[in-house]
């Protein structure tokens, strides 16, 4: 779901998964884990986001290719487990200008029969950003969702669709 707020969009994706809310932390910030589920997007490389997880760290949004390119970054700017992360995220050319800075925040909500529910909040972005993450989170979280319930990620195939 996308809404608007007065000045740059906001990105909402909900999804269910039939976990644990501690494995559903584990995969968002495990790069072993994350390296599983972050490929295929745009039919390039593996991803991670790689931290140290503490508020006030830097994070990175790399390339799991040998190369170790950062295609985004940020701060971490709340971190409680296994329920909430939120971190800041620009592209690595504008992190030290605020301004151009949007807000990821990752909710873990444990529901009731084994379910957790995982909320995606991206604000503040710029219509760029917004096209681009509009097209990502869908395929990010399903195939997250499928490495959670059934061991695999999507076939790649199916990912590079």
């Amino acid at each position: 779901m996308t809404t608007m707020t007065a000045t740059k969009p906001s990105y909402v994706y909900v999804t269910y998964i039939v976990t644990t809310p501690e494995k559903v932390w584990q995969a968002l910030v495990d790069v072993d884990m994350m390296r599983q589920y972050w490929v295929g997007v745009a039919t390039g490389p593996a991803r991670a986001n790689v931290s140290d997880w503490k508020v006030g760290s830097r994070w990175e949004h790399q390339r799991m290719d040998g190369t170790a390119t950062v295609d985004m970054a940020g701060t971490v700017l709340e971190i409680e487990p296994p329920r909430r992360l939120v971190m800041s995220w620009a592209r690595p050319a504008e992190e030290a200008d605020p301004s151009k800075h949007g807000k990821l925040t990752f909710e873990v909500e444990p529901q009731p029969s084994g379910v957790v529910r995982l909320t995606i909040l991206h604000e503040d972005l710029d219509e760029k950003m917004h096209a681009g993450i509009s097209n990502g989170w869908p395929m990010i979280l399903s195939n997250l969702k499928t490495l959670l319930e059934t061991g695999h990620p999507l076939p790649r195939a199916a990912a590079a669709s």
